[in-house]
């Protein structure tokens, strides 16, 4: 945070001032409440830095324009500095900030030593869909294997693999956009720099959900799965 940021807790509201971005760091089940308690001329105002597909409900709620940041590092636990996602593919960093306010944000974060970038809307787009595609396969394929993010990496790679491809592909085509060459091993590498870390299949509606909304709507127009095998390993976990 910077100096003179305010603080603002759960259950509070956002106040009229100071202007400026307005960081919303909480679970995807509070965001609704978080929006209600946002005076409506602040609203423009929020940044969501949520994992997940969180474009279909801010187009809904009207902030579709709104700042959003991919967020590339972890902290383990309250209290501890977080660790950026770097990794040997990317020494750069990946995480990615596009909005109204994307480089006030941004500016924050490397002031604290972490990486951010500001991508024009299409490379965002094609950023954030490998963002879901990472945290939905892998925990997907943790969850199967009760691996952490480095064993699924390490031991279930080629399996990991074929479903961050399937995932990407069908993602792609809805959305309109092609990924990036590479994007199979750069999603492995960021893997490696969080290998620590357990999986688990959370927060569907926003995670592994957006895919198979897709999967059921295919079925009900009597077209083929775009993702058999992810729909088949959800299933196999009992998740849906």
């Amino acid at each position: 945070m910077g100096q003179n940021d305010t603080l603002v807790g759960r259950g509070e509201s956002i106040p009229e001032a100071p202007q400026g971005p307005v960081v919303v760091c909480t679970r995807n089940d509070a965001l609704d409440d978080v929006v209600a308690s946002t005076p409506p001329n602040r609203r423009k105002d929020l940044v969501f830095i949520q994992n997940g597909m969180l474009q279909p409900w801010l187009d809904k709620k009207g902030l579709g324009d709104n700042t959003q940041v991919l967020v590339y590092f972890a902290v383990a636990k309250k209290g501890e500095a977080p660790v950026d996602g770097k990794t040997d593919l990317n020494p750069e960093g990946l995480t990615a900030a596009w909005g109204l306010h994307a480089e006030a944000v941004a500016e924050r974060l490397r002031a604290n030593g972490l990486s951010c970038s500001t991508p024009d809307k299409p490379d965002f787009v094609k950023a954030m869909l490998e963002k879901l595609v990472w945290i939905s396969a892998y925990m997907l394929v943790g969850a199967r294997h009760k691996a952490t993010i480095g064993e699924v990496e390490g031991q279930y790679r080629s399996e990991v693999g074929s479903l961050i491809e399937e995932l990407a592909t069908g993602g792609a085509a809805e959305l309109g956009v092609s990924l990036d060459d590479g994007y199979i091993e750069r999603l492995h590498a960021y893997s490696r720099s969080v290998a620590h870390f357990p999986t688990a299949v959370k927060e569907f509606q926003w995670r592994n959900g957006w895919f198979f909304d897709l999967s059921k709507k295919a079925e009900a127009e009597g077209k083929s799965d775009p993702f058999p095998t992810h729909t088949a390993w959800l299933k196999e976990i009992g998740v849906v």
